[in-house]
């Protein structure tokens, strides 16, 4: 495969084909009544955590964070709303601001970064390191004392241990990001869901709405196939929502699925946009399939399961008309 960049054609087509997913999510979405709480407590606790900057791209942050949250659980308690909002702001300032373009052009400074989370993650939180923690350390700090107070030994094993995943996801995406000519769509369908955080929603979600799969539940085909149709739906979701805008953003074709598509069906934009719009109606449709075998006659924790992954999977599909990804 080749190295040199891809470019984007002379302009963009006026309006790229979107998947329509109201067969599979006809709506309308369950929303917590606590977005406005959401918003005011995510403004304290960035004041406390001044993780990005400038503050257009903040309100813009809070306002799809809390209103994603709200949409993704819709039943959970204040403090959990509080607690995945932020955890969830966390992850996408650093991706925003260490991962990205910043990123691919000074992996280095990404190494050193990711280095000190690690060291949280691996259970040194509790501990006072040698000098000051940098606002991003010092904010996963406060989130992993919080998430260890909520969850159980194995919920916070695994929260941490997706969070690993989606700190090598960034660092993956950083690495390729000028260069998408190198990744193979088997690649980039295994590390999508990483820097999608998709995973790491799902595990919060057990926490915050007070359930846990058991390994018997866990491993059942149903439960697999139904996480692994959601953490594709949502990377590709996203892909679609934001291509323009990153196009017009940072140059170089984005690192996205149409962008494999174009490449490896020598197609043009509308055509691999036609092709993933396709893709994603096709997951959701497993998703719903899967959804509706985990509910129908169901109790117990795999049918909770099902319910919360159909309110994460409804938050992605509502991200598609979001301003975030306006040009």
């Amino acid at each position: 495969m080749s190295d040199t960049p891809l470019r984007m054609p002379p302009a963009l087509p006026a309006a790229l084909p979107m998947p329509d997913l109201r067969d599979s999510f006809p709506g309308p979405f369950l929303v917590s009544p606590h977005v406005a709480a959401i918003e005011r407590h995510t403004e304290d606790w960035l004041d406390t955590y001044p993780l990005i900057g400038s503050p257009g791209a903040l309100r813009a942050l809070r306002n799809i964070t809390s209103r994603g949250i709200a949409r993704t659980l819709p039943t959970a308690d204040i403090d959990s709303l509080f607690l995945c909002a932020d955890l969830f702001l966390w992850l996408t300032a650093f991706d925003d601001t260490c991962g990205e373009t910043a990123g691919a052009d000074d992996l280095a400074a990404l190494v050193r970064r990711s280095g000190e989370l690690i060291e949280l993650l691996a259970g040194h939180h509790d501990e006072r390191a040698a000098g000051e923690p940098s606002v991003f350390g010092a904010a996963l700090r406060d989130l992993l004392v919080r998430i260890e107070e909520r969850a159980t030994p194995t919920q916070y094993l695994r929260i941490t241990a997706h969070l690993r995943d989606n700190l090598f996801g960034i660092l993956w995406e950083a690495h390729h990001l000028h260069t998408p000519g190198r990744i193979t769509f088997r690649d980039y369908r295994a590390m999508r869901p990483h820097t999608v955080f998709v995973r790491t929603v799902m595990a919060a979600a057990e926490v915050a709405l007070g359930y846990e799969l058991t390994r018997q539940q866990r491993s059942s085909a149903a439960v697999r196939e139904l996480e692994s149709a959601v953490a594709n739906l949502a990377g590709w979701i996203n892909d679609v929502a934001s291509y323009a805008k990153e196009a017009a953003d940072e140059g170089p074709i984005p690192l996205s699925l149409p962008t494999l598509l174009m490449r490896e069906n020598d197609c043009d934009i509308e055509t691999a946009f036609r092709q993933a719009a396709r893709m994603c109606e096709e997951e959701a449709a497993i998703v719903r399939s899967r959804i509706t075998d985990l509910t129908t006659g169901s109790v117990g924790e795999s049918a909770d399961h099902a319910r919360a992954l159909e309110a994460v999977a409804a938050s992605y599909v509502w991200h598609i008309e979001h301003s975030r990804y306006r040009t």
